[in-house]
């Protein structure tokens, strides 16, 4: 499946946002643009398919008649330099997310702000010196710098995949004499790991109760390989990892993600998209666990476009998010869809 077949499989399920007021801030997207001669194996997997996203490809699956507000840009290793020492490369992704804001800020593209925070990488093992990462990182996003993103996701099977090359990065000495920099420049901390790593991220959380952490993907139930056919047995174990989790009062979970292939769901293997009535059905169990645990103030959901591109529109997706919450109060619905995620990325300023 190409880009083309992509949208035209998408508009195979098409639907009328749900409580089209509603002021929504997503607070995980992405934006890259890898050149089509580019070879498969040099493009991030989650790239292959879609290469270009950029603001115009954000605003179109944004312009769906949902009232979003603001958006939070997630690193995704994108538009790194290609010179210079290795650890300030990752600069240039928060230099091109910088620009991209820029033209948004022109009123060409509407009142969306899209990225009005940007979470960029950083390499938390180089330990102390990691410091001059992050004052680069402050100096290029200018006031839209917002914190890290280090993805430590590692599992044992070959067929899951791992971003970390240790299941112990979490509790690595030089990683959390770089994470201890965070705190000095007033930045957050955006993890991504497995269910089976969430006591791990726990540890970490105890020890730096002062700095923000925001789980993704309310951390990634897996559904594939050795945890095919397991749902049940996958969720008891997640349910115990969010519930000692949520016992950190520093850490927000992010309500989303269930769209990537890895949970199982096969929700992009369909012949015609799932409506937002099937997508609810699959993922509430989860999102009204985690709020549950959590509570609405510490709970935002998230889009991880253009990820979840893969399984549903960004109508549809959204219209899922607003049927679980269906029963909650005009209040609680505001700290899901935007305030917990303006109060916790800082976005209250103008841009």
């Amino acid at each position: 499946m190409n880009v083309t077949q992509l949208e035209a499989w998408l508009g195979f399920t098409q639907e009328a946002p749900l409580d089209p007021d509603l002021p929504i801030c997503d607070p995980h997207h992405h934006l890259w643009d890898y050149p089509d001669s580019l070879p498969e194996n040099q493009v991030r997997k989650s790239a292959r398919l879609i290469r270009h996203y950029l603001l115009k490809q954000l605003l179109a699956d944004i312009d769906s008649g949902h009232n979003i507000i603001k958006t939070v840009f997630i690193q995704c290793g994108s538009m790194y330099k290609n010179d210079g020492p290795e650890e300030l490369r990752p600069i240039g992704e928060t230099g091109f997310v910088q620009g991209i804001t820029a033209q948004g800020a022109t009123g060409r593209y509407g009142n969306i702000a899209a990225a009005a925070g940007i979470i960029g990488f950083a390499d938390l093992l180089l330990g102390a010196a990691v410091e001059r990462v992050l004052a680069a990182h402050v100096a290029a996003g200018k006031d839209r710098f917002r914190g890290v993103r280090f993805s430590t996701t590692w599992d044992a099977n070959n067929d899951i995949g791992s971003n970390a090359d240790t299941p112990d990065l979490l509790s690595d000495t030089r990683f959390r004499e770089g994470f201890a920099k965070l705190q000095k420049y007033n930045l957050t901390f955006d993890a991504w790991v497995y269910f089976h790593q969430l006591p791990d991220l726990t540890a970490l959380a105890r020890v730096f109760p002062n700095t923000t952490v925001i789980l993704d993907h309310i951390g990634t139930p897996l559904g594939i390989g050795p945890y095919s056919g397991k749902r049940s047995e996958v969720f008891q174990q997640w349910k115990k990892g969010i519930a000692e989790l949520a016992t950190c009062p520093n850490v927000t979970i992010k309500l989303g993600g269930l769209g990537m292939p890895l949970c199982g769901f096969g929700w992009a293997e369909r012949a015609t998209p799932a409506n937002s009535i099937e997508l609810a059905k699959g993922m509430a169990p989860y999102f009204l666990w985690c709020i549950e645990q959590f509570g609405v103030d510490r709970c935002m959901f998230e889009s991880n476009f253009p990820v979840d591109k893969s399984a549903c529109s960004y109508t549809v997706l959204w219209n899922a998010f607003k049927r679980i919450a269906a029963d909650f109060s005009r209040d609680e619905k505001a700290s899901l869809f935007h305030d917990t995620a303006v109060r916790i990325y800082r976005l209250s300023g103008k841009h």
